[in-house]
């Protein structure tokens, strides 16, 4: 299983989920900074360097395309927002 972090909080969530599970983990460039995710040292967590924060169709596509040539057949979660009432 694959998470794809958004945020910082969906990347705290998803890393704590991956302790636990042992899931690979991807984020954004806004999710955690390049100096904090150099520090993190977390095995299976990768970063993309570009922020997938805006939620763009496009970018999100491009985003689960090199996921699913990292690991082809693996189940992606992505962090979505929740509904606003």
């Amino acid at each position: 299983m694959i998470f794809l972090a958004i945020t910082p909080g969906g990347l705290k969530d998803a890393l704590r989920e991956a302790a636990r599970s042992g899931a690979t983990v991807w984020c954004g460039a806004d999710a955690v900074s390049e100096e904090d995710f150099d520090a993190l040292k977390v095995g299976g967590l990768t970063r993309f360097d570009y922020q997938l924060e805006s939620r763009d169709p496009l970018v999100l596509a491009d985003a689960l395309d090199t996921v699913h040539q990292h690991h082809p057949g693996e189940v992606v979660w992505v962090e979505a927002a929740a509904a606003k009432r």
